[in-house]
């Protein structure tokens, strides 16, 4: 199977009457129903009623455990108290940290220049690792498979949003453009897609939470069934990511219960 985006071909947006190219992977096995309960998951997220009135603290606090658990994909698992009282300094973390915190400000960018903002993604999960000449720069392999990525993130697609967010996810990931967190990057640019696209609009479940708790060794496996290309390997990777989701629903109820408890 050729997965859509490796061809570089812009996204349907840029080619008015074209066929949808994310419409096959509706039809791989499995995908049409995990997407629907991954979107049933936040939908009945979206709908406690602590939102109503605390929708900025269950995102903020999403955004801390959702930073954490990206870290923890990466091989760093730090105690989420630590984190809240400031004594953490592994550059991972860090990089993490300001990844997650940065991500609410990106959100009007992500769908009109994907690049810039993946560039800056990388320089605040990076800054600590690399030296200051390396950060934001994509290395040469990238070419064109990452342009045809970023033509989809700014094109249209009827797919769901959670199937477009597991897509860039997946290639961001498999492709490790920057040599360096491209991990965090990658679940970055999956959680800004899932919002900026209406999954969850509000920012307050927690995507890297799920894919934590699914296991760093499924994570990996599903990522290179991914990678493969084979039919049977996107359709796993793809039904990973909205099984993730669905955890990360549950994880932002949590939260959303936590703060009504006070």
């Amino acid at each position: 199977m050729t997965i859509p985006v490796r061809a570089g071909a812009a996204g349907p947006g840029n080619r008015p009457g074209a066929p949808d190219p994310l419409a096959p992977l509706l039809e791989l096995p499995g995908v049409r129903d995990a997407s629907d309960a991954a979107r049933s998951a936040v939908d009945r997220l979206l709908r406690h009623k602590v939102l109503r009135r605390e929708s900025a603290g269950v995102s903020t606090e999403s955004a801390l455990r959702g930073a954490r658990a990206s870290a923890a994909l990466e091989g760093v698992d730090v105690p989420l108290a630590d984190l809240r009282a400031g004594t953490v300094d592994d550059p991972v973390v860090q990089g993490s940290l300001r990844v997650s915190a940065a991500l609410g400000g990106m959100v009007e960018t992500w769908p009109r220049a994907p690049g810039q903002v993946l560039a800056r993604l990388h320089v605040l999960a990076a800054a600590d690792l690399v030296d200051a000449a390396s950060l934001g720069r994509p290395a040469p392999h990238a070419g064109p498979r990452l342009s045809g990525l970023l033509s989809l993130v700014a094109g249209g697609t009827a797919a769901p949003a959670v199937v477009v967010a597991g897509l860039v996810h997946g290639e961001l990931a498999a492709l490790r453009p920057f040599g360096t967190s491209d991990g965090v990057v990658a679940r970055a640019a999956g959680r800004l897609t899932g919002i900026t696209r209406g999954l969850d609009a509000k920012a307050v479940s927690v995507p890297e939470v799920g894919f934590a708790e699914l296991g760093r060794e499924a994570y990996a496996a599903a990522l290179a069934g991914y990678a493969s290309g084979e039919p049977a390997g996107v359709a796993g990777w793809l039904v990973h990511c909205c099984r993730a989701t669905e955890h990360g629903a549950v994880e932002g109820l949590a939260i959303c219960e936590s703060l009504l408890r006070g």
